[in-house]
């Protein structure tokens, strides 16, 4: 029997409330060993930036990955507030002037607004190497070898050959670094890549941090890739269609703003039927991945159904 909507979205409250309470302790304004003071003004801009709003939705995978590799449910908490950082980080610059230029992220004025550019940037440089910070902490494991897997995934999530990558890429898709500053024309394929870092990239690390914590069997870490790879690429389609289909008021941030940027989208290249009839097949494949697994793994299956049923 799958599990209930009211069910799933009580957990995903209760998981949003312990990430909110984390953060909120990462947060403080008393410096760690190691620091010589938190600068009040850069720390309002990165509480600002972290606090009061989201689904928290890779947290809430890493800790069910978790969960169904019995890891320790505090750590996973934690080590998902560290992912959420990264997260954080990045949409604190994504909404800069120089890149997507948003004055709204969570129904609320976006960093660079309600501070300035500089302290924006150096709130989301200090959410990113606060993450790296928290990840490594002796409470994530008592093994110094699993935090150090940790580590590096969320690294190579994060960067070059992750989100940072996929920002990269979507850049230049718009056009900007093209003579004619025209938006390019790119197939399939190069979407589909473009969108496995900038989005997907930090997902399937939720899902694959889970197996990492739980040191769980290569068969079992292998089926939550497959998921991961599945949901990581569901979740920006549907983005995509919400950019389309749903307002400013309801998204919390600026709709229609793919199409005004010319961005690549799968929604733009197939139209939306195709790119739902995609998002869909993804959506299975989340589920297929799952085969294995009973009762367990029931909160994993209602995410993926989440990501395809998702009003905002």
């Amino acid at each position: 029997m799958s599990l209930d909507q009211k069910s799933f979205q009580t957990a995903l409250l209760t998981t949003g409330e312990a990430i909110e309470t984390l953060l909120d302790g990462v947060l403080a304004e008393f410096p760690l060993t190691g620091e010589t003071a938190r600068p009040s003004n850069l720390l309002a801009a990165m509480r600002h930036g972290a606090l009061g709003g989201g689904k928290r939705l890779r947290p809430f995978l890493l800790a069910e990955s978790a969960r169904l590799c019995g890891a320790d449910a505090q750590a996973a908490l934690l080590a998902g507030a560290a992912l959420e950082l990264v997260h954080c980080y990045s949409l604190v610059h994504d909404d800069l002037p120089a890149m997507d230029n948003d004055d709204l992220r969570r129904g609320r004025p976006t960093v660079h607004k309600v501070y300035d550019d500089a302290l924006a940037i150096l709130a989301g440089d200090s959410l990113l190497t606060l993450a790296f910070d928290v990840m490594a902490r002796p409470s994530i494991h008592p093994d110094a070898s699993v935090r150090l897997d940790l580590v590096m995934g969320l690294a190579r999530a994060s960067g070059i050959g992750g989100m940072a990558g996929g920002q990269a890429l979507d850049l230049e898709a718009e056009g900007r670094y093209s003579e004619t500053k025209a938006p390019l024309s790119l197939k399939a394929d190069e979407i589909r890549q473009l969108q496995a870092m900038k989005t997907g990239a930090l997902l399937l690390f939720a899902v694959e941090a889970g197996g990492v914590l739980g040191q769980a069997p290569a068969a079992t870490r292998k089926a939550l890739t497959d998921y991961g790879r599945a949901i990581g690429a569901a979740f920006q389609i549907a983005d995509d269609i919400l950019d389309v289909e749903a307002d400013t008021a309801t998204l919390g941030k600026s709709a229609g703003k793919d199409s005004e940027q010319g961005k690549g989208t799968l929604v733009a290249l197939l139209g939306l039927d195709q790119a739902k009839a995609e998002r869909d097949r993804l959506a299975r494949t989340a589920l297929e991945a799952l085969a294995g697994f009973g009762a367990e793994a029931d909160m994993l299956r209602a995410i993926a159904r989440f990501i395809v049923q998702r009003s905002h």
